[in-house]
């Protein structure tokens, strides 16, 4: 009886050490700051030819971008980059981007809003580029820190600033988590362009179809792997839950053919908000290619949301 139990306890203790280090990998896949090499071969992540982007690059590395930087509750020192608008105005457009990206990435979104009139600030979020941390906050402990970036602008522009927020797939989920706190009267609206419901939703999908494994145990211990590494639980970041706290005006917009943060993670958010709102489903989009795929579209839907809250 003795040697069962023992056998008992030991196969126990290997099958915990197993899943320890099974969430131990999982956590530096998906959270740790590093290359993040997978999304090259993800079949659910477009590689969209660099030529589709290539004017857009073009004219980033032709303006007088400006250093911006600030630090966060922690210390951090978060930097960032900020073009003036050519004429006198108080519309500003901070654009967030997404999972392993940096500001620079959002230069075809840059270029559209400064060629609107827009003051341009594209951060690097914590984690990311050329700004401290060594994970990734899914936009979560990002909230706080473009709160401290909306601050940075208003100092910066003035009292009578208008800033619009936009981020792109993770940063789609950023601007709807910063969305449910309490903001200035200075943000005017908020767009978000493919995001995900939640970090524990967009986790369990990804962790389903990279690794045909369900989310529990996995998504738990990753999460309290997080909690003690990073300092929170992905059940903590819920766009759903902030955007049910906004009462900003959000734009929602998503690809139908959007397989790396599924297309119904839209209608979950879109049913959740509160405060005045309006979906934009792109037809042929994949994931993070809306702009490229309808740019026309885009644009239209976009300026005539803004135009309702941005004079």
């Amino acid at each position: 009886m003795t040697r069962v139990l023992a056998i008992v306890i030991s196969g126990v203790a290997l099958i915990a050490l197993l899943l320890i280090l099974i969430s131990l990998y999982l956590y530096r896949l998906g959270v740790s700051r590093n290359k993040k090499e997978f999304l090259r071969t993800d079949p659910n992540m477009p590689q969209v030819e660099e030529s589709a982007w290539e004017a857009a690059q073009r004219w980033y590395r032709e303006q007088p971008f400006q250093d911006a930087e600030i630090e966060s509750e922690e210390g951090l020192h978060l930097r960032g980059h900020f073009l003036e608008a050519e004429g006198a105005t108080h519309k500003v457009a901070i654009l967030a981007h997404g999972y392993s990206g940096e500001g620079e990435d959002m230069a075809a979104f840059a270029h559209f809003y400064h060629e609107s009139g827009y003051h341009v600030l594209m951060p690097d979020n914590r984690g990311h580029g050329h700004s401290d941390g060594k994970y990734i906050g899914f936009g979560w402990h990002d909230r706080k820190d473009y709160l401290r970036w909306i601050d940075y602008v208003v100092k910066r522009i003035g009292e009578q600033a208008q800033i619009v927020l936009h981020g792109v797939s993770m940063g789609g989920g950023t601007v709807l988590m910063v969305s449910g706190e309490k903001l200035p009267e200075q943000v005017k609206c908020v767009i978000s362009d493919c995001a995900y419901s939640s970090v524990t939703g967009i986790l369990s999908y990804h962790l389903k179809m990279m690794f045909k494994l369900p989310s529990f145990p996995f998504i738990p211990l990753t999460s309290l792997i997080c909690k003690l590494r990073a300092g929170y639980f992905f059940g903590e970041a819920s766009a759903i839950r902030q955007v049910s706290r906004s009462c900003k005006p959000i734009l929602l917009i998503h690809g139908d053919r959007d397989t790396f943060v599924p297309t119904k993670m839209v209608d979950q958010l879109y049913e959740a908000a509160r405060s005045e709102k309006q979906k934009l489903i792109v037809r042929n989009a994949r994931h993070g290619t809306s702009f490229i795929t309808d740019p026309d579209g885009y644009r239209s839907a976009v300026m005539g949301f803004i135009g309702r809250y941005v004079v």
